[in-house]
């Protein structure tokens, strides 16, 4: 249904050592740099037919997150959903809500971890077992 995701970044650089390590967990390669024709810089990251970007705002505004948007991350197991909430936090991250963990909900039973990254923006990592 998808074909990307971008969110937004007030400092590049920060956000590509966030997720050049977070985005490793699940499999994704470094970024590949991109310029936009304005001159803003951009990260894209490619995996299992999915692309997650990073761009500076096109319009020179601040990137701000956006409230009550997550960016959700499909993980293979309870253990990666771990690894995915520590390198996250130990890569400028917050980790926020509930602590990661096993949740029960009308999906089903979902192992769960929700970080904000360094510019606020939510992720959330999740492996339905």
């Amino acid at each position: 249904m998808f074909s990307h995701v971008m969110v937004g970044s007030n400092d590049i650089e920060r956000s590509k050592r966030f997720y050049d390590a977070v985005l490793a967990v699940v499999g994704a390669g470094e970024a590949m740099r991109n310029e936009a024709g304005s001159g803003h810089m951009r990260l894209f990251y490619r995996h299992d037919g999915s692309t997650f970007c990073v761009s500076e705002p096109i319009n020179s505004q601040p990137a701000t997150h956006a409230n009550g948007g997550t960016v959700g991350f499909k993980c293979t197991s309870p253990e990666q959903v771990q690894q995915f909430h520590d390198v996250a936090v130990a890569h400028g991250g917050t980790s926020i809500e509930a602590p990661p963990g096993l949740r029960k909900s009308p999906l089903g039973e979902l192992h769960l971890a929700y970080v904000r990254d360094p510019d606020g923006n939510k992720l959330c990592a999740l492996y339905r077992g």
